[in-house]
């Protein structure tokens, strides 16, 4: 196909349509008046010979066809900005753009403010956007990362990217603090018998604690699930059950939070959290830089007051 006869300028009211599902929220997205949006979705129907958006009782929902163009417009979109917003010499101390990184909210409590603290010591006019890893994401990781700076995670789960270590912790186990069943350390009878709390638990979701627990006999009874390490606590509290948490995480919760921290009953080992990356832009000054301020903010550097 040759571009020179493509109009690229339909990949925004494409990428505008699909994300929005309506013409008239696609229309007010861009400032632009209905029927003009209505011209490029008929323009786009004419050459992908899709209807993209039907009609199916009072909304619009995507063709089949639209929703693989939805992810992949997507990612165009953001690699075009990239070209568009390089700079010749990169300067921190001016640049506007905005770096993005997805994290659980585990890393967000514990190494996000950081990295905040120093970019706007080193990059001012820079913006920090983040993302949650949510098991789907962390599955098109590859994909997720031609979109997005870095991704934040431990090992286990990515391969054959690009990476840096960051910093390592210590897997604990939760009880409620009024629970007198348990002593200073979970035994292996009440990890068995005890209800769990378990966070990112499913076919190819869980934490490596989770699934080194398991490897070593230990089949939790999963009572709870949730994608979010913060909601841990508050489902632990003045119940029975029993949760895997990060020292730090633990160790950053206000008093009176209604948990304490035991021994686990096997050996999990460390957690060391990773930042991953598309190679392409392994050699991005930029990117290179904003590399560079994340893992001095992992290793506890703070900007001077």
């Amino acid at each position: 196909m040759n571009l020179a006869n493509l109009d690229l300028n339909l990949l925004v009211p494409l990428d505008a349509l699909l994300q929005e599902r309506s013409v008239t929220r696609a229309a007010e997205r861009l400032l632009l008046s209905q029927p003009a949006l209505s011209a490029s979705l008929a323009r786009l129907r004419r050459h992908f010979d899709d209807p993209l958006l039907v009609r199916v009782g009072n909304t619009y929902q995507l063709t089949p066809l639209a929703e693989q163009l939805a992810a992949r417009t997507r990612v165009l979109l953001a690699d075009v900005e990239r070209v568009f917003s390089a700079e010749p010499d990169f300067d921190p101390r001016t640049t506007t753009r905005e770096f993005t990184m997805v994290t659980s909210d585990y890393s967000s409590t514990v190494l996000a403010p950081l990295v905040v603290a120093l970019l706007d010591a080193e990059a001012p006019r820079a913006r920090l956007r983040l993302s949650a890893n949510t098991p789907r994401v962390v599955d098109g990781a590859e994909r997720v990362l031609l979109s997005t700076d870095l991704m934040v995670m431990p090992h286990g789960f990515v391969a054959d990217l690009p990476h840096q270590d960051l910093h390592r912790d210590e897997w604990v186990c939760v009880v409620a603090a009024d629970n007198t069943e348990v002593g200073e350390t979970l035994s292996l009878e009440q990890a068995r018998t005890m209800p769990w709390v378990a966070s990112y638990h499913g076919p190819t979701a869980s934490t490596p604690a989770a699934r080194q627990m398991r490897m070593l006999g230990v089949e939790p009874h999963v009572q709870v699930v949730t994608e979010n390490f913060l909601t841990v606590p508050g489902l632990v509290a003045g119940s029975g059950r029993v949760a895997l948490l990060q020292q730090r995480l633990v160790d950053a919760l206000p008093p009176g939070s209604g948990v304490r921290a035991v021994a686990c009953p096997v050996e999990v080992g460390p957690l060391i959290e990773a930042m991953w990356w598309h190679p392409s832009y392994t050699p991005d000054p930029e990117h290179s830089f904003f590399r560079d301020l994340v893992l001095r903010a992992a290793q506890g550097t703070t900007p001077p007051p």
